[in-house]
């Protein structure tokens, strides 16, 4: 047997059983891995996974020879059961262009400019990339779209994404319910669930093929880091991408993990709105995650060295096409003015006179004191208790002015209850008022969020909002980073959740990055504000996103007292809070006019602002500035976003079946009447649904996705229907149960795939369909044939199907599959059968032909493919042996002047010199794997058509 003919589609007899290969992949040592799925029927469904070179090397192995297919007379009703084979078959046809095929078909809005991420990444050798659009514009959809056309190309079997606590349940519920992407999700919950059904010390990453887990996670488990370490993925996704960023010279726990799984997936999507925080190295050591090739120095490097690993859009880019999407904002600035009280808090933190000069975040601790009060006399308090605490337990003279002024201000804040606390006052009348919001949370469909960057502000109102607006039990709820994440799941899944009782999010900046709360939200208060515009675009982005129904209404409270240095400060916010508001009614980012872009670094430059005495005007005129920096410049794109041709860029796929349900139901159908299956099923035609109830075989089918994806009652209900689902999973919001009820029918659900394989093992060994076509003129037959040429990793690189077209005993004549499909009139939604015997031998005597003239024509199709890869494989040797060249330049600079001595200089030197060797050489390996095609093609009989009254028929 040659040795390169393996590939998916094929079908092996090993160990005396028969087997459809579905995946085949290469071990480190270059053994051949075969993913299978029984046909015969000991092992019918049964997935495995054989080593072939083992197989071959016990005689346990063979591959079933296309030129001895048997022919099997299709007497079926309009040759349902043949058509249903073909359709399964086609649905194994592996895309090899790079073309969107299905992930735009999603239950997803269609938007050209969210397809674009999908279509770069495509473009490249290999599909890494940063998805880095603003705030908003939908990086969920846009990583779903990818990873659905990498599924169906055959390279996302296994999958891992990594998120935000807050984010699992949210990432999970979206990708399964728009793309059937089935996540385990692996919370502390779920990971002490599926320890009950593995075996002590398995890895999870092998037992479950698709799995979302969060960082933390990931970073306090020893036991889970080593099963990262011994795991390989086709696809992983890093949500939040930016924390995952090197800073200065000792990386994060969190940048070593997500450096160890790039290293260990073939495809990484990253995704963020922030993806850089004004320093090129922090940025470059992302761009470095993608392709580690890229950059030799992260100090210096242009766009030309990483075009193509990121896209970043804002609002502005894509306004064109979705201009009436993000509805404008409403936007007020309610000012409190201060009780006596707070009045005279504020002037004895105005002439505070501190030794001590540490604060938080590198600014002084009588700035921290006032970004305290800024949210709440209670946050003011605890910042003040807690530095007494620290002051009196060194025990050190000096301290003893500092405590006495801090003792005196901690009276005056006790002094203050929220009677006489003005901005809660503001807060309580602005829900109340009918000139406020004249909200009151009786409504489940409007519900508030309410951003504080302090806990005991959120613990304050917490307190004492229920009462004053006469909320029942479970009304608020309180999303801070101190809870785990199950609680932080549930808190979110509950905000978006009609049935649940909470009406008020009480939220920390925690809640900030990522989590959508404009589902039945559209009012947003922030009750201190940020001091960073960052965080303006993190918090209010929470609401106003693609897919918000109403103009969100979004208040700044703030307290203005009469004491001038404390007003003076208060300016430098509202300047902010102009810069804010401004950007967005210009369509711009805002993170871009502090030019620091990070949220830490942004507040220091407020705090120094303040601490400096800085005016108004001063720190207006300095955000004015046109200062470019150098990592934003590097993002912009010069030319405007062109979503027109985008859509000449996707391809329907080839059908013998109306659509998704047509086929779905003929499946089911035609399993039932032939007595393989017991199914209770019923279609409903007028509203694309087909409600399924499960069996054992289903069950198993199931036992490894998530528990979410299975339905209530073991009965499925599926449509195929884009836009009914998505109704669903709106509806699906108001229920106790926020998972939709309807699932999507389409090409990547699990059933649609179980169906698939059904009907594949109804024709046995190397069995084929005749058909007998009264569209075929008198003594024509094709014999359609289906054609694979793998790449060294298993991936078809040409898949093809042709027919062989006889006219008695003359030809054949090559045909493309389009024009069998014409000349049969197989698509045709009723095909006649006139069910007429038919003579299979002389059929048969045709196979021999039809195989070698098939493979022919495969395999010069092969050959214009390899001259067109070969040509691309020497760039890309070309282009490595250049950077190579590059990164060891840039290494003997590094060392080329250090005082250091030798004895530490040459073995540093040469762990960095093995480190760009090894980085190069696997990289290389991984391109000719990639590159490299086998030399023969995989053929197999599909179906063979022949006219009703030629030769081949019995008069």
């Amino acid at each position: 047997m040659p040795s390169d003919t393996i590939a998916p589609g094929a079908r092996v007899r090993i160990r005396t059983a028969e087997w459809l290969v579905k995946r085949t992949d290469r071990t480190s040592e270059g053994h051949q891995v075969l993913d299978v799925t029984g046909l015969s029927e000991l092992v019918e469904d049964q997935d495995a996974r054989f080593i072939r070179e083992i197989e071959e090397e016990a005689g346990d192995l063979e591959l079933i020879d296309p030129a001895e297919t048997d022919l099997r007379v299709d007497d079926s009703p309009a040759f349902r059961s043949s058509r249903l084979y073909m359709e399964s078959l086609l649905r194994k046809k592996v895309p090899t262009d790079e073309d969107l095929h299905v992930g735009h078909r999603a239950a997803i809005d269609s938007i050209s400019y969210q397809w674009k991420p999908a279509l770069q990444a495509l473009d490249q050798l290999r599909q890494r990339i940063l998805i880095a659009d603003a705030t908003g514009l939908g990086k969920t959809m846009e990583a779903g779209i990818l990873m659905s056309e990498l599924i169906e190309r055959g390279r996302g079997k296994r999958i891992l994404v990594v998120a935000l606590k807050s984010m699992m349940t949210q990432l999970q519920k979206e990708w399964w319910s728009r793309f059937s992407i089935p996540l385990v999700r692996l919370d502390s919950r779920g990971i002490q669930r599926i320890r009950k059904r593995i075996p002590a010390g398995h890895n999870p990453f092998y037992y479950y093929d698709k799995t979302i887990i969060s960082i933390d996670t990931l970073k306090r488990g020893a036991e889970y880091r080593t099963f990262i370490e011994d795991a390989n993925w086709d696809i992983v996704v890093v949500d939040e991408a930016q924390n995952a960023a090197k800073r200065g010279d000792s990386p994060s726990q969190r940048h070593r993990l997500v450096d160890q799984l790039s290293r260990s997936c073939d495809s990484m999507i990253m995704l963020s709105a922030t993806p850089h925080d004004g320093s090129p190295e922090s940025f470059a050591s992302l761009m470095n995650m993608l392709d580690g090739t890229a950059i030799a120095n992260p100090s210096d490097y242009g766009r030309e060295d990483i075009e193509g690993l990121f896209i970043r859009r804002h609002k502005s880019d894509i306004k064109r096409e979705v201009d009436d999407a993000f509805l404008d904002r409403d936007i007020e600035v309610c000012e409190a003015r201060p009780s006596p009280e707070e009045e005279k808090a504020y002037d004895t933190l105005a002439g505070l006179d501190l030794e001590e000069t540490g604060g938080g975040g590198g600014m002084l601790f009588r700035t921290t004191l006032e970004k305290a009060l800024f949210s709440s006399p209670a946050a003011c308090l605890e910042t003040t208790e807690n530095r007494i605490e620290r002051l009196e337990a060194d025990e050190e003279e000096i301290h003893q002015g500092d405590i006495r002024q801090l003792r005196q201000l901690a009276a005056d804040l006790r002094e203050i209850p929220p009677k006489q606390f003005s901005k809660y006052r503001e807060l309580v009348q602005l829900l109340n008022s009918p000139s406020g919001l004249s909200w009151d949370g009786t409504d489940p469909e409007d519900r508030l969020v309410i951003f504080s960057e302090r806990l005991e502000t959120l613990r304050f109102l917490e307190e004492h909002l229920g009462g004053e607006l006469d909320l029942p039990e479970g009304a608020i709820q309180k999303l801070h980073g101190g809870l785990s994440d199950v609680e932080q799941q549930e808190v979110v899944e509950a905000f978006g959740k009609e049935s649940a009782d909470v009406r008020l999010l009480l939220a920390s900046d925690i809640a900030a990055e990522g989590i959508n709360l404009h589902h039945l939200c559209h009012r947003l208060i922030h009750f201190d504000i940020p001091w960073s515009l960052m965080l303006f675009q993190q918090r209010n982005g929470r609401v106003d996103r693609y897919g918000q129904t109403e103009p969100p209404q979004i208040r700044y409270m703030v307290t203005a007292p009469q004491n001038e240095d404390i007003r003076g400060d208060l300016r430098i916010l509202e300047v902010l809070i102009r810069k804010e508001e401004q950007a967005v009614a210009n369509i711009d980012d805002p993170a871009s006019l502090m030019g620091v872009y990070n949220v830490e670094d942004e507040q220091e430059i407020t705090a120094g602002a303040i601490e400096s005495q800085t005016t108004e005007e001063e720190f207006e005129e300095d955000l004015e500035k046109d200062e470019i920096d150098p990592v934003e410049a590097l993002l912009e794109d010069d030319e405007p976003e062109d979503t027109g041709g985008l859509r000449e860029r996707t391809t329907a796929p080839t059908s013998l079946f109306g659509g998704e349900l047509e086929y779905f139901s003929a499946g089911l159908t035609h399993l039932s009447e032939e007595g393989s299956e017991d199914l209770d099923f019923e279609v409903r035609e007028d509203s694309s649904t087909v409600r399924l109830t499960a069996n054992d075989e289903i069950e198993s089918r199931f036992e490894r996705l998530p528990d979410e994806a299975w339905p209530e009652d073991d009965v499925f209900f599926l449509s195929s229907d884009g836009d009914r689902v998505q109704e669903s999973i709106t509806e699906a919001r108001k229920r106790e149960d926020a998972w939709p009820d309807l699932q999507y029918l389409w090409r990547l659900h699990p059933l649609s795939g179980w169906i698939d394989d059904k009907v594949v093992a109804n024709f046995r060994r190397n069995d084929a369909p005749v058909l007998t076509m009264r569209t075929l003129e008198a003594e024509k037959t094709i014999v359609l044939c289906s054609g694979n040429v793998p790449n060294r990793k298993g991936q078809p690189v040409v898949n093809d199907w042709v027919g062989a077209y006889f006219v008695g005993e003359m030809g054949p004549d090559m045909l493309p599959l389009e024009e069998v499909l014409r000349e049969t009139g197989i698509r045709e939604r009723r095909p006649t059968n006139p069910d007429v015997p038919v003579d299979t031998e002389a059929l048969e005597a045709l196979i021999p032909e039809a195989v070698e003239e098939a493979r022919s024509w495969i395999e010069k199709r092969r050959d214009k493919a390899e001259s067109q890869i070969n040509e691309e494989l020497n760039g890309e040797l070309r282009r490595l042996e250049s950077l190579k060249k590059e990164h060891e330049r840039q290494l003997e600079m590094e060392y080329a002047n250090t005082d250091r001595p030798d004895s530490i200089v040459k073995p540093e030197k040469e762990k960095r010199r093995r480190r760009i060797e090894n980085l190069f050489d696997d990289f290389l390996e991984w391109v000719q794997r990639t590159m490299d095609i086998e030399e023969r093609a995989y053929v197999q009989v599909v179906a063979v058509f022949t006219g009703a009254e030629g030769p081949a028929s019995i008069q």
